[in-house]
This record gives C-alpha cells, structure tokens and sequence, in this order.
C-alpha cells in the first residue's frame, strides 16, 4: 500500500535560525526545488503562480512572520483577504508590506486581549466587540485599501447576526463593545457602533425587509451562520497540509467499472437500499429491474451509471455557481426515476433532522457560494474532496439523496486526479455515520477527518480484474459484514 501513496514537501516553508534547516532549505533552492516568494518564506510549488500560492497560505504565512498579530478592522469580520488581496493586521507597529498577491498592512496597537481568540497558530482574530468598535473608526484611504467596512456593510452584519442569533446577541455585543472601548480608546467609535446596533435592534419586520435586497446586492445571497462558521473550522484543520495521494489502481476501464459497481452497491446500502449482490449485479449488467423494486433498482442503477463514467467523474466545480448546477445536473441524473423527490431541484421548504437544524431551503445557496470559497483555496485532493463532502452532508440541498451526492461528489475530486475512490463498506457504515454525527454535532474536525483517511486507505487497496476477484478481495477484508459482526481489515 505504500507504494502507490505519493510524497509530497510542504507547499510553504520558512527560513530558520536553525543552521540545519536554513541548510536544506537552500539546498532545495540550488537544486531547482524551491524558490523564494518573499523574505523568508519559500515555496516547493513550481507549478502554480506566486500570486495564487501566497493567497491560499495567507494565513500560514502571516502567522509565521507576525506572531502575534490580531487579525483586525474589516479583515477580523470576513476572515480572508480583500478582493484585491489586501489583508489588516493590529500588531507592534504600523507599516504597509507587499507580497505577491498580498499587501499586508500593519496598524500599531494592543495586541490580543480578553476573549480575542487565536485564528490559527500564532495569529489571532479580534473578538466581535473589538471588531465591530475597529470598523466604526473614520478612514481615509481610498475604498480599495480601506481597513474598514462601510456603514451599510456594517450594519448588514449586525442584521446577519440578529436574524442567526436574535436581539439578545447584539445586546451582549453592545455590552462587550462598552468594556473595550476604553481599552482600545475607541469611545468614539462606540457611540456609532451603538446607534447602529439601535437601530438593528428597533427594525420593525417591514423595514427589515430592505435589508434583504441590500444585503444580496452588497454581501451575496444571506447564508446560514452556524454551516459556514463549521466549514471554515474544518477548512482550518485541512488547510496547508498534505495528505496520502493513493493513486488507482483500477486505470482500466473494466477495473474502473467493477470498482464503480461495489461503489454504488455499498452507497445505496447506506441510505438504506438494499440489495443481495447477485440481484444488484442483474440490475447492473443488464440495466433492468425485476420484481416490484423498480425505483429503487434505478436508484442503483443510475448512481452506478454516474460513478462508472470516468468522463463524468473528471467534472469538478471551477466556480460556486458551476458547484450549483453541477449538484443539479447529478441530482437529476440520480433520482430521474422519483420525480417526486424533485430531481436536480434544491429543496424548497424548511426541513428539520433530529438535533441537527438543516439549513433553509432560503439561505442553501448563499451557504454553499460563501463555503466554496474555502474549496478554491484548499490544494490537497484528499482535503477538498472531503470538504466538498461534508459541506454537502451538512448543507442537505436535495429533499432526497444528498448523502449519496456528497459521495460522488468527494469521489469525483479524486477521479479527477487519477487518485483511489472511496467506498464506504457495509462494515464501516456505523463508523462512518458516527463521524458525520461528531462534526456536526460536536465540532469534532479531527475525528471526521482521520476516519475518512482510514476508510480512504482501505478503498485504494482495492482491486481486481473481474468483479469476482474484486468481491473475494472485499469479503476477505470482511466489506459485507453488518456492522457488529466485526471489524474492517486490510
């Protein structure tokens, strides 16, 4: 299994006082390995523009050569940089610093305090409070250097948070925003902040309605809060690492298509469509159902047809918007036989699951265009695929189907990159709920991530040149066992 999983250095590495490793990182350049991209900081990326690297490790970077740094003003409410790469950091003294693709500008002044949280590693984000008061301070640069947002910007965010939240919430942030504002000396900037949070709270419903024509135009399409604030957790935890590369095994077409087969079989048994392997492959290999199963045989049917098509699986969102129709256009595809699950339609009304709250039918795709920010500026395969994966588990665009799309959907960011499928055996099927469970509910990143890695390793091992060859291989890796019969092995 080692051999077909790639090495891969680190995209952004560091100059270091460390004699050894300013060492091999010179070696690196003189061997044509790596070049520098700014003052200590290089890059092992020769394939992609500068620009384009130092914009998707910009929080990494900034981390390293500012620790301590407050991710402050406009760039501590929208957490990236500008459109035109302008990031705003509070930090030891005030200086203006251009990389490629980046123009940092640093702002003298308190460095974290209070419930100022770290953003990632030694870099930190101003609270709510803080960050609110920063906005409220006068500027004078021109709009596209501007470290503050506007005031209908503002305002819009307090409404954001009020429609997730509540007025109980802008209450609070009033409260916190009086304590710092001496700290900060901004008690100017919280008088403004207070008549706006005023006005927020004393909105009545018909007014209210304003904002959101404002909002879409100024902000994009209202996205919910609690998706997006997991997206960008998960996101962190995914950011600027390298994961195995198992490249696939099954480059024949033939291969491709017995793997394909047990892909399908095994999602389908997930959202509860279950099938004897023998009546499966009747389905498959003639492309008819027989007895009274008819939608659920095409169920099958179909999911296989899609994740088959090497073609198909080498489409990948380029924009949000492709992301939209994409998720359409397969959604179609999948349940063509139920039209009364709506196929390739975004649900239209509010649903609720258990604990877990579904995001409304009104915020799904300004949730999935704001989270597929996120998706463009990750770079490993295995960490976009399982990030479109679970934004698509979370989001639930679809009245029916969504976790066989998050699926095909992962899978195809693989195929697209000659990289190993995954399937989710019968075996693992409680694993891997458990884990869907942990993130949503927990938060927990880290457990979703290492049982997608371990269920990841075990597809790439699977191979074989017919598909009963690839069925003995499975069964002895006890694939078709429930749950609690045993344990997966490979």
């Amino acid at each position: 299994m080692e051999n077909n999983c790639a090495p891969a250095l680190a995209e952004i590495l560091f100059g270091s006082s460390h004699s050894g490793e300013s060492k091999r990182i010179q070696q690196l350049v003189r061997k044509g390995l790596a070049y520098k991209i700014a003052p200590r900081v290089y890059t092992t990326n020769l394939a992609d523009n500068t620009h384009a690297i130092v914009r998707r490790n910009w929080f990494r970077i900034l981390a390293h050569l500012y620790p301590g740094a407050v991710l402050s003003h406009r760039s501590a409410l929208e957490c990236k940089p500008t459109p035109n790469g302008h990031i705003f950091l509070t930090y030891l003294y005030n200086k203006v610093v251009e990389l490629p693709g980046l123009t940092i500008h640093l702002f003298k002044g308190k460095g974290p305090i209070l419930d100022d949280q770290p953003f990632f590693e030694k870099l930190f984000r101003s609270q709510d409070a803080r960050a609110f008061l920063e906005n409220c301070m006068p500027i004078r640069k021109s709009e596209d250097a501007a470290k503050t947002l506007k005031t209908p910007e503002i305002a819009l965010k307090l409404a954001e948070i009020r429609q997730i939240h509540a007025d109980s919430a802008l209450i609070r942030l009033k409260e916190q925003a009086r304590v710092l504002a001496p700290m900060l000396g901004l008690e100017k900037e919280f008088k403004q902040l207070n008549l706006l949070i005023n006005a927020e709270i004393n909105e009545t419903p018909n007014n209210s309605k304003r904002h959101s024509g404002l909002w879409e135009n100024l902000l994009g399409k209202p996205f919910h809060l609690p998706t997006i604030q997991l997206m960008e957790e998960l996101y962190l935890q995914l950011a600027g690492k390298n994961f195995p590369l198992y490249t696939d095994l099954n480059t024949a077409t033939v291969t491709y298509q017995h793997f394909a087969f047990f892909e399908s079989y095994f999602s389908q048994y997930l959202v509860g469509n279950d099938f004897e392997l023998a009546e499966a492959r009747h389905i498959i290999e003639t492309g008819t159902v027989v007895g009274g199963r008819k939608e659920d045989g095409e169920d099958l049917l179909f999911n296989y047809q899609l994740v088959a098509s090497k073609k198909e699986m080498e489409f990948t969102p380029k924009t949000g918007e492709a992301l939209l129709e994409l998720l359409k256009k397969r959604h179609a595809k999948l349940l063509a036989s139920r039209p009364n699950k709506y196929p390739g339609e975004f649900i239209a009304s509010f649903n609720a699951s258990g604990k877990t709250e579904w995001v409304s039918h009104d915020l799904l795709e300004g949730t999935l265009l704001k989270a597929f920010d996120w998706y463009c500026l990750l770079q490993d395969p295995f960490a976009k695929a399982i990030y479109l994966h679970c934004l698509i588990s979370e989001v639930k665009p679809f009245g029916d189907g969504n976790e066989v799309m998050a699926l095909i959907m992962m899978n195809a960011e693989l195929s697209s990159r000659n990289l190993s499928k995954i399937i989710i055996p019968i075996v693992y099927a409680d694993e891997y709920h458990l884990a869907l469970k942990e993130i949503s509910q927990q938060r927990d990143c880290e457990a979703y991530i290492q049982s997608m890695l371990n269920i990841y390793a075990f597809s790439a091992t699977v191979l074989g040149n017919t598909k009963n060859e690839m069925e003995r291989y499975l069964r002895s890796c006890h694939a078709f066992y429930l749950p609690n019969q045993g344990k997966l092995r490979f």
